[in-house]
């Protein structure tokens, strides 16, 4: 579904998947791919708004429990698009593929790996550049990418409507958690794009979400 202009959200499917969002420049970016059993009707889903397998340039995972990234190995055969991780991921990759097998019963079934390492901004084109967030917290390789020039923020389970991401996983941690949200609470946010649920759409209405998960942590940790 197109939200603006070069901007596309694909929502979750069935149980334990992940939203997925494209954002299309000079190069195309396919963030969180979800499960692999889902990607024929999301490839089909992005086809229906003229957006083509050849069409993806880079793939990339706002961290790396199986929901979000199950299907990373299968679309890069399926499309020839690299595997851009952060250094953090690349760190953690086993480890997280552990945790989520003890935890979840559920690994990362297709091992990928990278083909390009995230820094600090990713320029899609003349148009659109990304800072890349290192946001630990629900999961200690996550990170958000944040448009400057447009006002959105994609943020995996960092949080989501008037909720937060679950810590008890395996590496999870509540301080770290927190002090995600309050540093990309400071953006100037008027799209957030989580990884799960609705997206949250007007500058007031995402402020409004961050006051209230932050009166959450206040009541709760």
């Amino acid at each position: 579904m197109k939200l603006r202009d070069g901007l596309y959200w694909y929502r979750e499917r069935g149980f334990f998947d992940a939203n997925t969002f494209v954002i299309r420049d000079e190069r195309t970016i396919l963030i969180d791919p979800g499960l692999d059993r889902y990607l024929r009707p999301r490839l089909l889903a992005l086809q229906d708004d003229g957006i083509e397998p050849a069409d993806i340039d880079l793939i990339a995972v706002t961290h790396l429990h199986p929901d979000h990234c199950g299907a990373t190995a299968a679309l890069r055969e399926v499309t020839g698009a690299k595997v851009a991780l952060h250094p953090v991921q690349v760190e953690h990759f086993e480890a997280m593929d552990a945790g989520s097998r003890d935890a979840l019963g559920v690994g990362i079934e297709q091992r990928f790996s990278a083909d390009l390492l995230l820094e600090e901004r990713l320029s899609l084109g003349c148009e659109l550049e990304l800072d890349i967030v290192e946001t630990p917290g629900h999961s200690p390789c996550g990170i958000c990418f944040y448009a400057p020039a447009r006002k959105f923020l994609i943020c995996g389970d960092l949080l989501f409507e008037q909720g937060v991401g679950r810590t008890d996983l395996p590496f999870g941690d509540t301080v770290a958690l927190k002090a995600s949200i309050d540093r990309i609470s400071r953006l100037n946010t008027e799209l957030l794009l989580p990884g799960h649920g609705e997206v949250l759409i007007g500058y007031e209405r995402v402020q409004r979400n961050y006051e209230f998960v932050k009166r959450m942590f206040s009541a709760f940790f």
